[in-house]
Parts: C-alpha cells; sequence; structure tokens
C-alpha cells in the first residue's frame, strides 16, 4: 500500500493555511492553536517546539502527549470524504484536524468544535 505523501508533510507547512482560513473569516491564530491543543494535548510550547522542528504529520500524532478521546465525536465530510468513515488512523487525525479548522472557518462556536468540553 502506497502510503499518502500528505503523512511527511511538515505540519508548519500546512499550519499557516489554516491559520489564513482562519483569519479570512474573522476568526483568530490562537483560536486554531485551541483546536490544535484540545485535538493532541499539546500545550502552546510543545506545539511550537513541533513547528519549529518541521516535525511532519505522521509523528506529529504519533508524539502527542494526549489524543482527546471526544475526536471519535468529529463527524462530517471533508474534501468529499466522511470523517468517521476513514480507516487509515493518521489520515483520520489530518481529516479530524481539517474539519475542526472547517467548522471554526464556517463561524461554528467554540464550544460545540471542541465537542461541549
Amino acid at each position: 500500500m502506497t502510503r499518502h505523501r500528505i503523512f511527511a508533510a511538515a505540519v508548519a507547512s500546512v499550519y499557516p493555511f489554516y491559520v489564513a482560513k482562519a483569519e479570512k473569516k474573522g476568526r483568530t491564530k490562537a483560536e486554531v492553536d485551541e483546536i490544535i491543543r484540545w485535538l493532541t494535548g499539546y500545550d502552546d510550547d510543545g506545539l511550537a517546539a513541533q513547528l519549529a522542528a518541521g516535525t511532519s504529520f505522521e509523528d506529529f500524532f504519533a508524539q502527542a502527549p494526549a489524543m482527546n478521546p471526544a475526536r471519535s465525536l468529529i463527524t462530517g465530510s471533508v474534501c468529499g470524504v466522511r470523517v468517521e468513515t476513514i480507516e487509515e488512523p493518521v489520515m483520520r487525525e489530518i481529516r479530524y484536524l481539517d474539519k475542526l479548522v472547517d467548522e471554526l472557518a464556517r463561524g461554528k462556536a467554540m464550544a460545540k468544535i471542541l465537542r461541549g468540553t
């Protein structure tokens, strides 16, 4: 099975696009960071270190301090694919993050994005 190239891509190479998508819709970088912290358990310093190190998506999720168990409540489509049906674990985590940033950009309240936590 061929590994998807996004697994090896640096989170830092995509992060500015997450922030730009949010800011274009009146949301903030701080909110993007809050989403990432909620999903992965990284604190601000840990997230900054991962971005500075150019960590790949695969390693970013593998090294995450505490993946949020409530992430399984994330449902819906990203790029025409239902996130809850993605079987490959790393791709599912990437799509969870994509979905959360999409919800932020669409104006959804943070309490709902973070699944009530």
